[in-house]
């Protein structure tokens, strides 16, 4: 599958994924790579345009990542980005400093000279900078293009070189041109023609699996979550039969997930399904257990193993393993690349199934999604057919609801927290405010309270309702429900729910929280 591509160098910043998905938003495709890939390898790639990402070292540093000049060489355009933009000055003989006043969070640039990557961008407009360190003078052959009051290169470029330099982060929403200056820099210097189509991607997906795969049989793990669906729905348009999903339901999902999931692959695709209900089994291992961490030992040790003992009695050693394995899972995960220069930067394994066991023998582990970002692993998705109510869920973690039982896990505190959530997610549906939230579920906290209903006293459990926006996870803010939905989700939990006489809405955003309550 050839197609233009820009790639984004690592030198360690946050925001390395983030680049790349707003590169692709454009219909561009994008990679991660560390700053350790070779200039002979960056050759070999053949790319359209270059991106530097940010980073938290000081480029003048003997121990702070770097790369060869020689890349400025290549008659490949160029964007720095915060370090990668001090990087460029540096690196060709520019200088760089320790700020007097250093930036962070929203600052007003100015414009101060035209330039094809602030085509259509207002001469005064806020962005998100995060420094300290400043170019205190540009390299030869630039010229300085947008200033701030504390910051006077915030943005360069040497036009006959093809090579251009922001400060501060156009890939994050908080810079207010900041999509149309990495558009400008796709479109206008690297000359992309915008040739990554999902459309595309799903034909020439099914064709190559098509001939890796041949008459062999194919086993994915499916949990039901966004990305082993997507994985399963493509790889049964390729194959059909030859597809056989495997599903584990730990009891731990919520109200009728298992059933739906089920009747989606069942009906839909063509492929053989196989469900193990194993709910008792669990619970017989978490009975006792309160410990958060203890728990979610348990349920993914015990998971793995019921999923291989499955497995081992329908592999034979002559079929593939699938895995909805995406990008993010598997790119630089960009800690290591400022940690030492010499490169030892660390691939993340984030497998959905973890490591094959020794006994159970494959010819090769297919991952039809390895290149695509969640927002793209929807797109593919909706256009396969799958349920938007599947394609569009939520991020569910890995232990279930395990993990929004405070203490010990029983089928009575499963059953309240199903038929609780149930309820918060019908009313969001019924009002459409579902599309405002990241995500949004009820928490069983283990506490009771006093309470009366109707003549009677009662002393039953406490439902928390959690519900976050966010546009990475990375912080989250609280979401500020109506009054009058949280009113009717309260009312008709308290009725329709037996054990549950009060609810509370956490107001905690992340930090100093963390979205899941254990």
């Amino acid at each position: 599958m050839a197609h233009q591509l820009v790639l984004v160098l690592d030198f360690g910043g946050q925001y390395n994924q983030l680049i790349a998905r707003r590169v692709r938003e454009c219909n561009v495709y994008c990679e991660v790579r560390p700053f350790t890939t070779s200039i002979e390898e960056i050759k070999a790639l053949n790319p359209a345009g270059i991106i530097f990402t940010g980073g938290p070292n000081s480029v003048y540093l003997d121990s702070s990542p770097t790369i060869s000049k020689e890349i400025f060489e290549l008659n490949i355009p160029i964007l720095g980005i915060c370090y990668g933009c001090q990087l460029m000055a540096y690196l060709l003989g520019g200088s760089v400093k320790t700020a007097k006043v250093s930036e962070y969070g929203k600052i007003n640039l100015c414009a101060i000279k035209e330039s094809l990557i602030l085509e259509d961008v207002d001469k005064e407009s806020v962005v998100w900078m995060s420094h300290t360190d400043y170019i205190d003078k540009a390299p030869d052959g630039f010229e300085i293009i947008a200033k701030t009051d504390n910051c006077p290169c915030a943005a360069m470029q040497n036009v006959s070189k093809k090579l251009y330099a922001v400060q501060f982060h156009p890939e994050v929403t908080h810079t207010q041109f900041g999509k149309q200056i990495l558009k400008n820099f796709i479109f206008n210097v690297c000359e992309c023609t915008g040739d990554w189509v999902m459309d595309d991607f799903i034909e020439n997906t099914v064709s190559s699996l098509r001939d890796k795969i041949g008459d062999k049989q194919v086993i994915l793990g499916l949990s039901g979550g966004v990305d082993s669906s997507v994985a399963a729905a493509l790889l049964s348009k390729a194959i059909g039969k030859q597809l056989t999903c495997v599903f584990v339901d730990q009891g731990l999902m919520r109200k009728d997930e298992g059933d739906f999931v089920e009747k989606t692959f069942t009906s839909m695709f063509d492929m053989n399904f196989v469900r193990v209900d194993c709910k008792d089994v669990f619970l017989t291992k978490l009975k006792g257990v309160t410990e958060p961490e203890q728990k979610r030992r348990i349920i993914s040790e015990e998971f793995y193993k019921v999923f291989w003992d499955k497995i081992k009695t329908l592999a034979d050693g002559d079929a593939y393993f699938a895995q909805g394995t995406i990008y993010p899972d598997r790119i630089e995960s960009g800690k290591g690349a400022s940690a030492d220069k010499a490169g030892s930067a660390v691939i993340k394994t984030h497998h959905n199934m973890g490591k094959i066991p020794d006994d159970v023998k494959f010819l090769g582990v297919i991952e039809p999604l390895g290149d695509l970002f969640k927002d793209e692993v929807r797109s593919v998705g909706e256009k396969l057919g799958i349920p938007h109510e599947l394609v569009w869920r939520q991020p569910f973690p890995g232990p279930g609801l395990g993990v929004r039982i405070v203490g010990e896990i029983t089928d009575e505190k499963i059953r309240i927290l199903q038929n609780a959530d149930f309820v918060l997610r019908d009313e969001m549906a019924k009002n459409g405010y579902e599309k405002n939230l990241s995500q949004f579920f009820c928490v069983f906290t283990g506490s009771k309270a006093v309470g009366v209903m109707g003549d009677h006293r009662t002393y039953e459990n406490v439902i928390a309702i959690r519900a976050v926006t966010t546009d990475d996870f990375m912080t989250a803010d609280w979401a500020r429900i109506p009054y009058d939905i949280l009113a009717e989700v309260s009312n008709r939990i308290t009725n329709e729910v037996d054990g549950v006489n009060r609810i509370v809405y956490d107001i905690t955003s992340k930090p100093p929280g963390t979205v899941e309550w254990e």
